[in-house]
This record gives C-alpha cells, sequence and structure tokens, in this order.
C-alpha cells in the first residue's frame, strides 16, 4: 500500500528572470539572506551548510547547479530526522515563479502546518523583496 503525505504549495512570482533567480538561490551563503525558517548563523562545511535553528544545529543540502531550476533542500534536524524540501524555479513572462512545496509529515498539527506555510510565504516575500531590490 502506497502512502503519500498532505501536500501544500506556497508560490511567489519575481520580476527578475528565472536564471538570475535561480542563481541567488542556488548560492547556500545567499540563505541567510531570505531563508530565515531555517535559521539565522550560517556556516559553510563541506558540502553542507550548518545553521543554527530554534531547536538547534540543523544541516542543509543544496542540490549541484542543474538545468531545470530545482533548488530542493534536503534538511536534517536536530532530532536527526531529514525533509526534503521541493523548490522549483519557473520562468514567468520576463520574471520567475518560486514554489516551494510543503509536505506535512507524520505527527505535524494543523497549527504547526499552518505555520510552517506561513513561515515559508514570509521567506519568499523576503527573497523577491532582496531579488526586485537589486
Amino acid at each position: 500500500m502506497s502512502r503519500t503525505f498532505e501536500v501544500r504549495h506556497v508560490d511567489v512570482s519575481i520580476d527578475r528572470p528565472a536564471p538570475l533567480v535561480y542563481d541567488f538561490m542556488s548560492k547556500g551563503e545567499n540563505l541567510v539572506r531570505w531563508a530565515t525558517g531555517l535559521g539565522t548563523e550560517y556556516e559553510h562545511r563541506g558540502d553542507e551548510w550548518l545553521i543554527q535553528g530554534p531547536d538547534g544545529l540543523v544541516r542543509a543540502r543544496l542540490p549541484k547547479w542543474n538545468e531545470f531550476g530545482v533548488v530542493d533542500h534536503t534538511v536534517t534536524l536536530p532530532t536527526g530526522g531529514t525533509v526534503h524540501i521541493p523548490i522549483r524555479i519557473i520562468p514567468n513572462g520576463e520574471g520567475a515563479t518560486v514554489t516551494v512545496t510543503l509536505l506535512r509529515l507524520d505527527g505535524v498539527s494543523d497549527e504547526k502546518f499552518d505555520a510552517d506555510a506561513t513561515w515559508v510565504e514570509r521567506d519568499l516575500a523576503t527573497l523577491k523583496s532582496v531579488l526586485e531590490d537589486r
């Protein structure tokens, strides 16, 4: 029997070309400028980003450069659990749309799922602001 999780897509359109948005988002050093949901202090070590989150040390891996606009994050939480965060950048006219897919994992309450989506909305609004003010 196959089991799937509830999904919520959160997106933002950005008035910048998709390749520019991808270039910015694919560089881990830019996480601190927009991805506050992971934490606020970032350190690059090997192929991971170590992030001091509210509940402890978080480890994030970003994909190698690709032509598909994929900037998925694989995040290892302080508990040792791993969360895959699919992120896509698609061309939208002369700009881009960034979509983050949230999967509601086992044990996540309605309130926590809503709070996670709200946090992603805030992070994407910050991303839009940073990129459109460049």
